[in-house]
């Protein structure tokens, strides 16, 4: 005769019940990581603004001459090309 194998489980509450806790758990985590968060003041403000508004064009012109060169470049190649 066969025996039964009975498992034995902790009392564990179903998924769906636990939402509400786990909810509140995280605003309350929310709260308190909201509450470490400071605002940067207006000179902040302006000198990370200014440094971003120089890099943009630093950048714009770096990609112009790269983008200026190689344009001479594909040029001098198809016309070369072109002639033969």
């Amino acid at each position: 005769m066969a025996k039964a194998i009975v498992a034995t489980t902790p009392d564990v509450t179903p998924a769906w019940k636990a939402q509400p806790a786990r909810l509140n758990s995280f605003l309350k985590d929310v709260r308190s990581e909201m509450r470490k968060v400071i605002t940067p003041s207006r000179d902040e403000v302006k000198s990370t603004t200014t440094i971003v508004i120089v890099t943009v064009f630093i950048f714009a012109a770096y990609f112009w001459i790269v983008d200026s060169v190689m344009d001479r470049i594909v040029k001098f190649v198809l016309d070369s090309l072109g002639r033969h």
